[in-house]
């Protein structure tokens, strides 16, 4: 948000002028795009910004407050140089920022896809490194006997019993 004496200067235009403007052009201001402050608000604002009093040739008037919508609008009720160059620039900031918004759209959307289509891998890749881990270990070797070794192979053998 921002005052009307501070959006003047931004667009290079009196406060005068700017508050003459949004008069003319109320029905562009809805509450949500400006406001004015109430006593209390402003009596506030002025300890904090040091605002000069109306016995000193400060504001008579209460300050309006405008909200980004508001300042944009204020841009286009405005004829100055300086509030047409801010306007296209706000326009066009937009216009970035709704393409990053976009690609960043897409960006999620193939995250998303990515996430699905690995979902199960988690399964089958736990199961494979068990495979792997079962195969990492080593095999005895079959252990050489010693000693005599009896091998039955002829067929009416008959050990002494």
């Amino acid at each position: 948000m921002i005052l009307d004496s501070d959006l003047a200067e931004v667009y290079g235009v009196t406060t005068r002028r700017l508050n003459e403007q949004i008069k003319r052009n109320i029905d562009r201001f809805p509450q949500d795009f400006m406001f004015r402050l109430t006593s209390k608000e402003y009596g506030g604002l002025m300890s904090q910004i040091a605002t000069s009093r109306k016995r000193h040739g400060g504001r008579r008037k209460l300050p309006c407050v405008f909200t980004e919508h508001g300042a944009i609008m204020a841009a286009n009720v405005l004829n100055s140089r300086r509030a047409v160059q801010l306007g296209v620039y706000v326009v066009r900031a937009f216009v970035q920022l709704r393409r990053t918004f976009r690609a960043n759209r897409e960006l999620t959307r193939k995250l998303q896809e990515l996430e699905r289509r690995v979902e199960h891998h988690d399964i089958n890749l736990q199961t494979l490194f068990e495979a792997i881990k079962r195969l990492m270990v080593p095999l005895e070797k079959p252990r050489r006997q010693i000693g005599f070794q009896v091998k039955e192979s002829a067929k009416g053998y008959r050990a002494n019993v």
